[in-house]
């Protein structure tokens, strides 16, 4: 729950920005000088970009959740069996070998958006945020019936 009200939270603000933004970019497109109309198409581009952006965003966080509850349903959810240092932090080696046994299995069965998923969590657990990613987009694909790039 903390999590979602931290992502409200954020994209709020962020919509928030993007319209502050895009109401200066109006006004330059106002003032009606080649320049200033030229700067003011320049930062309306920005929040537009922006908007995408979160748009994007949300629409992955909302599938992966949507995956993770069903594979909740299914009992498929991987158990946390990372070992943690004092410091609560995840312990590399234990993350490491979990990862090694979700990348097998997910070698043993590539469509399976299942072996996806979880290969993403390892990913995240060894923070590799950009593979982990890469990881959810196949699963929300192959669970979407999508063709997966390779």
């Amino acid at each position: 729950m903390r999590a979602k009200l931290s992502y409200l939270v954020t994209a709020a603000v962020l919509v928030f920005y993007f319209v502050l933004v895009g109401s200066r970019g109006v006004l330059l497109i106002k003032t009606g000088t080649v320049l200033a109309v030229t700067f003011g198409v320049a930062v309306l581009v920005l929040p537009v970009i922006g908007l995408w952006f979160l748009w994007k965003n949300t629409q992955f966080v909302h599938r992966a959740n949507r995956l993770a509850a069903e594979l909740d349903a299914e009992g498929g959810l991987p158990v946390d069996e990372l070992k943690r240092l004092p410091s609560g932090r995840v312990d590399r080696d234990s993350a490491d070998e979990v990862f090694a046994r979700r990348k097998a299995e997910t070698e043993a069965a590539p469509e399976d958006w299942r072996t996806w998923f979880r290969l993403a969590v390892a990913y995240q657990d060894a923070r590799d945020t950009p593979r982990a990613r890469k990881a959810m987009q196949r699963a929300i694909a192959l669970h979407e019936g999508r063709p997966v790039e390779a």
